[in-house]
C-alpha cells in the first residue's frame, strides 16, 4: 500500500467535525489494518493491473471515516473490490481481403447491488483487464451517485475500429455480439458506447442482438433515435460535466460567465462541453487530439465549434487542421513521455480534461496552479493522477472527480432505459431538464457528504463516500457479501 493511502487512513475526522488544518481523530489500528488488508489483497491477486489498483486506492483513501462510523461495512468493502463476474471471449472476424483476425472480447460485471450492470463498451488496442476493471469499479460509484437503479460494469475489446471499413467494423461487431448476447439483457446488463464505440457500432451490435435473441428490447443504450435512442444522449456527458462544474463554481460565488476554459480532447465529450460552456457565457480556448493541441486566444466560438464537429465527426481529421484553417491559432504537437502536456500551461480559469485516463500528472497540475486555474472537473475517466489531485487540492483548486462530474452520460443512458421500458420518448427539453437535475443532485450529495465527514470542499471524498453508502446499505440489506 502506498504512503498516500497509509497517510490518509491515519488522518480522519468524525462525521460533522469542523474544518481544521489536518484531521483530529485517529482510526483504530484494527480498522486501519482492515482497510490496508483489502488493498494488499487486491494488489497481491492482480499484481499486473496498475490502473485497477489506482482506482481502488482512490476509493479506499476516502472510506476510513465511514468504516470508523460503520465497522460492519468493512465486509462490503472486501466484496466490492472483486467483480461479481469477469467474462472473456474470442472474437474472430474477416477483413475485406478475406484474412482472419482474432481479438479478445471482455465484459466485467462488477456490482449489481442497486440495479442491472450498466457501463460502456470500449474498442481500443489498449483494452485489457486492468483498464476494464478500473473503469467498471469507477462505474459502480458513478452509477450509484446518479440516484438511478443501475449497477456497474464495463466491457470491450482490443479491436481498433480506426482505419477499418464499415464492412469490417460490422463483421467485427456481429462476431462480438454473437458471444456477448448470452451475458446481457434489459434486466441483467445494459452496455452502452465508449471510446471506439459510437452510433455506428451500437447499431451493428443491436441489430445482431435482436436477430439472435429474437426480441426487441432496451438491451443497449446510445441507440439511434429511430430505434429507441434518447434525445440528448450524445450531448449528455459534456453537458453534465459543465452543469456539475457550474455548481462547483457557485460554491465560491463564481460562474462560467466571462471565464476562460481549457478543454482537452475533441471527441463527443469535449465537443458538447465546449457547446455548454458557450451557452453559459464562457470562452473555450483549447482542444486536442492524440497528435497535439490548439490554443485559440480569441476563443472557440460556435462557428469554430461547428467546424471542429465536422472535422472530427465527418472528415475524421486532426486538430492541426484547425490551426491551418483559422488565423491566430497556436498548434503544439504532442510530446512523448516524460515531457509534459503544455496544454495545461495556458492561462485559464477552468480546466476540463476530456481525453483519457492519467493525462494530467503532478507537474501538469502545477502548471494549472501557476497559471491561475480555480477549478478542474474531469470529463474523462480518471484523467488526473493521484499525485495531480493532491497538488490541486493542496493549492485550493476546486476539483471534481470523473465519477461525479462525468456521470451525465450514464445518467442519460439510465433515462434511455426508462423510456425503453415505458415504450415512449421524452422531448429534448424533458431529457435535458432531468439530466441537469441529476447533476445538480450529484453535486449536492458529494458536497454535503464531504462536509458531514469533516472534509469540506473535498469532492473526491464526498463522491466516493456518497456512492459507497448507497451500495453498502443495499448490499447489507440483501445479505449479499
Amino acid at each position: 500500500m502506498t504512503d498516500c493511502l497509509l497517510g490518509t487512513l491515519k488522518r480522519v475526522t468524525k462525521a460533522g467535525a469542523p474544518a481544521q488544518s489536518g484531521f483530529n481523530i485517529i482510526v483504530g489500528d484494527q480498522m486501519d489494518n482492515a482497510i490496508k488488508s483489502v488493498y494488499e489483497t487486491v494488489t497481491a491477486r492482480d499484481p499486473d493491473q496498475p490502473e485497477f489498483h489506482q482506482a481502488v486506492e482512490e476509493v479506499l483513501d476516502s472510506l476510513a471515516p465511514v468504516i470508523s462510523e460503520y465497522p460492519e461495512y468493512i465486509d462490503v468493502v472486501q466484496g466490492m473490490v472483486e467483480p461479481e463476474r469477469v467474462i472473456q471471449f474470442r472474437v474472430p472476424w474477416y477483413d475485406d481481403e478475406g484474412n482472419l483476425h482474432v481479438n479478445r472480447g471482455f465484459r466485467i460485471q462488477f456490482n449489481s447491488a442497486i440495479g442491472p450492470y450498466k457501463g460502456g463498451l470500449r474498442f481500443h488496442p489498449s483494452v485489457n483487464l486492468s483498464i476494464l476493471k478500473f473503469l467498471g469499479f469507477e462505474q459502480v460509484f458513478k452509477n450509484s451517485l446518479t440516484g438511478l437503479p443501475m449497477g456497474g460494469g464495463k466491457g470491450g475489446s482490443d479491436f481498433n475500429p480506426k482505419g477499418k471499413s464499415d464492412s469490417e467494423v460490422k463483421r467485427f461487431c456481429q462476431s462480438f455480439m454473437s458471444e456477448l448476447w448470452r451475458h446481457i439483457g434489459a434486466n441483467l446488463d445494459v452496455p452502452a458506447g465508449d471510446i471506439g464505440v459510437g452510433g455506428r457500432e451500437i447499431g451493428y451490435l443491436f441489430g445482431m442482438y435482436r436477430k439472435i435473441a429474437n426480441e426487441f428490447t432496451g438491451v443497449l443504450t446510445g441507440k439511434g433515435l429511430s430505434y429507441g435512442g434518447s434525445l440528448i444522449r450524445p450531448e449528455a456527458t459534456g453537458y453534465g460535466l459543465v452543469y456539475f462544474a457550474r455548481e462547483m463554481l457557485a460554491t465560491k460565488d463564481k460562474s462560467f460567465a466571462g471565464a476562460t476554459v481549457a478543454i482537452s480532447g475533441s471527441g463527443n465529450v469535449a465537443q458538447f462541453a465546449c457547446e455548454k460552456v458557450l451557452d453559459l457565457g464562457g470562452k473555450p480556448v483549447t482542444m486536442s487530439d492524440s497528435s497535439g493541441y490548439i490554443y485559440d486566444t480569441a476563443g472557440i466560438d460556435r462557428e469554430k465549434l461547428a467546424w471542429v464537429m465536422d472535422l472530427k465527426n465527418n472528415r475524421r481529421g486532426r486538430m492541426k487542421e484547425y490551426a491551418e484553417h483559422f488565423d491566430g491559432v497556436e498548434y503544439t504537437e504532442s510530446k512523448p513521455e516524460p515531457n509534459h502536456n503544455e496544454l495545461w500551461s495556458t492561462n485559464v480559469d477552468v480546466a476540463l480534461p476530456c481525453a483519457t485516463q492519467n493525462e494530467i500528472n503532478a507537474a501538469e497540475a502545477q502548471m494549472l496552479v501557476e497559471h491561475g486555474a480555480i477549478a478542474v472537473a474531469e470529463g474523462a475517466n480518471m484523467p488526473c493522477t493521484a499525485e495531480a489531485v493532491e497538488v490541486l487540492q493542496e493549492n485550493g483548486i476546486l476539483f471534481a472527480p470523473g465519477k461525479a462530474s462525468n456521470a451525465g452520460g450514464v445518467a442519460t443512458s439510465g433515462l434511455e432505459m426508462s423510456q425503453n421500458s415505458l415504450r415512449m420518448s421524452w422531448t429534448r427539453e424533458e431529457v435535458d431538464q432531468k439530466l441537469e437535475g441529476i447533476m445538480v443532485n450529484i453535486h449536492k450529495n458529494a458536497f454535503e457528504t464531504a462536509e458531514r465527514y469533516g472534509m469540506p470542499g473535498n469532492y473526491v471524498a464526498g463522491a466516493n463516500i456518497a456512492g459507497f453508502l448507497k451500495i453498502a446499505e443495499s448490499t447489507m440489506s440483501q445479505g449479499i457479501l
